[in-house]
């Protein structure tokens, strides 16, 4: 790893930060009938980021209750929430531990363990630090955006219908994105 990969934003300063959820998406995309996209988002989650001296000693681990699973349609949250998909009363949590960070300036690759349904399997979000700034409470906060796409059928979540005229409901690959804040402890 070269130098200027090993450095954290110079905004960001050493320390516990932890997600404000209020102020933060951690969102879905996926295919629906071949056809269009159906998003979504979980409404609660919890988040520490640790940041050290550099990305070697700066990690992020991440807590999402599938129950607060939101697509805006209570038919198909019920669905997703069900044996079917998250399977919530047997998986309550989606977690992610990372396992490295790379990169620098503004842009970054956070990697690490996404576990869902009881499986793990390694991800790696493309992410844009947005900057550092002091709220008029005197909170200090920072800002990320990331995405990724993974393989629900990859994490057990293989439920799906054919279509009459070919294809089938539910697409292979989901586009998860995240904006979030972090602030300071």
């Amino acid at each position: 790893m070269s130098v200027a990969t090993e450095t954290v934003p110079t905004a960001l300063s050493q320390g516990t930060w932890n997600l404000d959820a209020s102020h933060s998406e951690i969102g879905f995309s996926v295919r629906h009938a071949g056809i269009s996209k159906v998003r979504g988002k979980f409404l609660e989650a919890t988040a520490v980021a640790t940041v050290g001296s550099d990305l070697s000693g700066t990690s992020v681990t991440a807590t999402i209750q599938a129950s607060s699973f939101n697509s805006g349609d209570a038919n198909r949250d019920g669905h997703v929430k069900g044996a079917d998909f998250f399977d919530v009363e047997t998986f309550p949590e989606l977690t992610f531990v990372s396992t490295s960070i790379s990169g620098s300036g503004e842009t970054y690759e956070l990697t690490g363990d996404l576990t869902i349904r009881g499986i793990t399997k390694p991800v790696t979000f493309e992410t844009e630090f947005n900057g550092v700034a002091v709220d008029p409470f005197g909170a200090t906060r920072a800002g990320f955006s990331g995405q990724t796409i993974i393989s629900r059928k990859d994490f057990g979540l293989t439920w799906n219908a054919a279509l009459e005229a070919g294809g089938v409901l539910v697409g292979d690959k989901v586009t998860i994105s995240l904006e979030v804040a972090f602030v300071k402890a």
